[in-house]
This record gives structure tokens, sequence and C-alpha cells, in this order.
């Protein structure tokens, strides 16, 4: 396969959207968020404000990708959604999660207003009506409730009611609050948030990760030192797992040469080389491909089975790295995991990729998408990123 071939990209995404498109509408509002890997729904009135916004971001880039009415549409449909069952205007807060139509966890998370934020920046560059307005009312909902002006970042969570905000800080939230600033700059110009994005990409990937010998750690203490104890016994928790995961190493890579594009320094680029190389070298499986999920600070390995937005995400940033540096060797790796997807993780009967593969590349259950996990969030996002960052389009 020539997996550096724009048309083979374009292609790979269109197959993926199509493995939804027969019952990912609910014509009572919103996406089904839970299929088995045949495509079939199960758990229909389980909804989640993560899978809420970053299927809408699917479509919203969908019809960047293609021009097709029918994304901008299924777009539409999920951000009157997002206004009108995850907003709530009572209490100035997104409900977390919905259970046939009602909120079951009111819990206010930065994880979630982050992908609100991207969700309706992606939704700006579409050309939905309003949709700026809720790029704005995010951010500032962030910078009110959750930003902590002491430490320069922003804290994890809060009480339904605002009334009190976790001593817990998280990298993985703010990571992804800095993948939406750029969204958010990208698409409306406004310098404050790539200002925002910069910040936080520089004390998470400099200063932070020179606490952990020039890795990113997940879990800090409210004065911004190491946990190292946060979750030991949970390394496969969804958001919050411990120890070094090297998708979010490769997922930080591919950020800061995203931010290198609009505000470059050589910092960025020396960073991003260095923990793409690290964690390649720390969680490739010479016997059985791909990456493995996380391994300890003494580099033993706690969690090998094989995941599919770490595989997606590393692929993007080498297909950056490649591009950014000239190196063949950036390009080889993004040969080598994507031959790796091709054969291990991509459903080649249905379609889309599985959601949890083992070390020797089993799927772990007949799930392929669940709420608040997978959509193809991830797969879709890391192709549609290679197509603009030009990787692979000379010759082709």
């Amino acid at each position: 396969m020539d997996f550096r071939g724009h048309g083979f990209l374009r292609e790979h995404v269109k197959s993926i959207l199509d493995f939804y498109a027969p019952n990912v509408v609910d014509p009572a509002g919103g996406f089904f968020q839970n299929f088995k890997d045949d495509g079939s729904v199960f758990s229909p009135g389980d909804r989640h404000l993560v899978s809420s916004c970053r299927m809408l971001v699917n479509y919203c880039r969908a019809y960047e990708l293609f021009g097709d009415q029918g994304y901008l549409q299924l777009a539409r449909h999920g951000l009157t959604f997002l206004r009108e069952q995850h907003w709530d205007p009572a209490r100035q807060g997104y409900n977390w999660t919905l259970a046939d139509g009602r909120a079951a966890d009111r819990t206010n998370h930065c994880y979630g207003l982050a992908f609100v934020m991207l969700a309706s920046a992606a939704a700006t560059k579409a050309g939905l009506a309003g949709a700026r307005e809720d790029v704005e009312r995010a951010a500032d909902i962030m910078e009110l409730r959750l930003w902590d002006r002491a430490n320069g970042l922003y804290a994890d969570e809060a009480s339904p009611d605002w009334s009190e905000v976790s001593p817990y800080r998280g990298q993985n939230a703010n990571m992804h609050s800095c993948e939406a600033l750029i969204e958010a700059f990208e698409a409306t110009g406004d310098a404050r948030f790539l200002d925002r994005a910069y910040d936080l990409a520089k004390l998470v990937t400099v200063r932070l990760a020179g606490k952990a010998d020039g890795l990113i750690w997940e879990h800090f203490t409210p004065d911004l030192e190491i946990d190292w104890e946060y979750n030991r016994d949970d390394p496969k928790n969804l958001y919050r797992p411990w120890g070094f995961q090297p998708g979010h190493q490769t997922e930080w890579a591919k950020l800061l040469l995203t931010l290198c594009e609009h505000r470059p320094e050589s910092w960025m680029l020396t960073r991003a080389r260095e923990l793409f190389d690290r964690a390649l070298e720390s969680a490739w499986d010479s016997e059985h491909g791909g990456i493995l999920y996380g391994f300890g600070p003494d580099g033993t390995i706690c969690d090998a089975d094989k995941y599919f937005w770490v595989q997606a995400e590393s692929f993007a940033a080498a297909a950056r790295l490649a591009g950014k540096t000239g190196e063949n060797r950036y390009a080889d790796w993004y040969d080598r995991i994507w031959q790796y997807a091709w054969r291990h993780m991509i459903d080649h009967e249905h379609g889309a990729w599985y959601r949890v593969l083992t070390r020797d590349n089993r799927k772990t259950s007949d799930q392929k998408s669940t709420a608040g996990g997978k959509c193809d969030y991830h797969t879709l996002g890391a192709c549609w990123d290679v197509l603009r960052s030009g990787f692979g389009e000379r010759d082709r």
C-alpha cells in the first residue's frame, strides 16, 4: 500500500466515515456513540460530551476535505445537540454524560471544555452559524473557572456548581486544551488563543518534562510537583492512566510542530524529536509490531496492550517530523506504523479501526467504539493532519 499517497489517505478517511454512516444519526438528536465491530449500535441512550464533540469535529473536517453538503448537515446536527443537550445554561456548564436524554454526570471537566472549544472551532471553520460564539463561551468558562494563574495551566475538574475545584493537575487535559486553542486561533485569528497554547506547550514539554528526565509524566500536585503514585493501580484509566504514555509523547510532538507553523521557535522541533524518538525507543514492540501503551519510570512496560489512538497519533507525528527535518528515518517510521496498523488494527471486513489489541494483536472485545472513548476521532484526525501537512504529496 502507498500509505503516503494522498489518494490513499482520502479514501481511508472515507472508508471510516462509511462504517459509521448507516447507524450514526439519532433522529431524536445527536449521534449514537456505542458500536459493535459490525457497526450495530448498543447502549443507544448513553452519550458522552467528549464523543459528542469529537464526532462533530469528524464531520466538520470531512466537509472541509470533501466539500460534501451531507457532512455539513451532520455537523449541524451534532452542533445542535451539543448546544441543546450538553449545555446547561442554569449552571453555565456542559453535562459530562447523558443517559436517555437526561444529565447523568454534571461534573465540569477541563477535558470536556477543551473538546467543546475544539468542536466549536471546527464548526467555525465549516461556516456554521454562531459557532464562534461557542468557542468564546468555552474559552471564557475555562479562563474564569479553571485557569490556575499561579502555575500557568488549567485545573482538571470542578463540581457541578463550580464551588469546588479539584487539587489534581494533569497534563492530558492541558494537552487537549493546547490542541483546542491552536484550532481556535486558526478559526478566529485571535492571538490570545495562540498565546495560551504556546504557554501551555512550553510549560508541559519543557518545564514539567524537565522534572521527569525530559519525558512528559501525566499527574501533578497543585504545585506542579510530579505525583508518581496517582493511579498506580489503574494504568488503563481512560483519561488519567499511570505511567509514561508513548502516545502522549508523540501527540505532543505533533502539537509542537503544528504550533511551530504559527510561531516557529527552534526548541519546538528539538523537543518534538526528543519526545518522538524516546517514545518509539521505549515502546515499539519489536516482536509483534506496534506501539505499547505505557511504561513506568524504570522503563518497564506497565500496559502492553496496543491502542488505536497511539498508533494514529504516532504516524501523524512521524509525518510532520519527516516533513520538517527531511530525515528518511521519520518517513520510515511513518511507513512502519502504518504497515502494523494495516495488518492488525484495521477491520478490513466491516471497516474502521479496532479499539484495543493485546500485545500479540488479538482483539480484547467486540466493541469498536464506546461513548467517551473511541469514535475514530484520532484515526480520522491523523489522516487529516497528514494531508494538510503536505507530507507524501510530491510524486503522487
